[in-house]
């Protein structure tokens, strides 16, 4: 009977010492937010990859003196185009999900934990490596670099032509880097979006996968769309 009261006695003990512990440990478990990440900052990076990937998208495929149309400067936009957009696009999402989630680079002023929590408004909800912004813009402008460089070299007898320039490279790199620098910047008492290791490793994979890309899109269709003067063929 006495170790029956003990037992009895115990169990209520460890009951009121739960419901006593319980709130506390839950508020302990609340994850306050990091700090702020600039807004302003965030739409710049997300205007300039936009920028930058819809110039290569756009830009017509750029050619000189095909032997198969009339001799003279060209602007062809293939619907064959589609083919590299896509395909980064694809790498992209790669990139965003499974391998930010299997790499677990935690964004600057964040914790694993709280990143896997992902509480909201904790600025702290997913993953920042490699930095998929860097990525997108960086792979647009190592497809457009080789675009304009096999339309050049291969169809066009080394002639250079400004506008194919401008569309496919310049405007490109120009939003690379902003996209990159903006990832970056942490004024104030705000954290940047990614760390320089992040946006770097989204630099160093999407450059060569965006050329790669470029290269072979451009060998394996040529510019041209046979007599017309139709910007827009397939």
């Amino acid at each position: 009977m006495r170790t029956r009261k003990t037992i009895v006695t115990t169990g209520l003990l460890c009951a009121a010492l739960a419901a006593v512990l319980v709130p506390r440990e839950a508020f302990a478990q609340a994850i306050p937010p990091a700090a702020p990440r600039d807004e302003n900052w965030e739409a710049v990076s997300q205007i300039s990859m936009l920028v930058g990937v819809s110039s290569v998208v756009l830009t017509p495929r750029v050619y000189y003196n095909d032997p198969e149309a009339t001799v003279g400067w060209k602007g062809r936009w293939h619907i064959s185009h589609l083919a590299p957009a896509l395909t980064l696009t694809a790498a992209t999402l790669f990139v965003d999900i499974p391998v930010k989630g299997a790499i677990e680079s935690v964004r600057p002023g964040c914790t694993l934990d709280e990143t896997n929590v992902a509480f909201p408004d904790s600025n702290c909800e997913s993953f920042g490596g490699p930095s998929t912004h860097a990525f997108a813009s960086s792979s647009a402008f190592g497809a457009g670099l080789t675009i304009f460089l096999v339309d050049t070299f291969k169809y066009s007898d080394s002639e250079f032509h400004a506008g194919s320039f401008i569309g496919n490279i310049a405007i490109p790199l120009t939003a690379a880097v902003l996209t990159s620098v903006a990832r970056g910047v942490a004024p104030g008492t705000s954290e940047g979006f990614e760390d320089g290791g992040q946006i770097a490793a989204g630099i160093a994979v999407g450059l060569p996968i965006g050329a790669l890309t470029g290269l072979a899109y451009t060998f394996l269709q040529e510019p041209n769309c046979g007599y017309g003067d139709h910007i827009f063929c397939w």
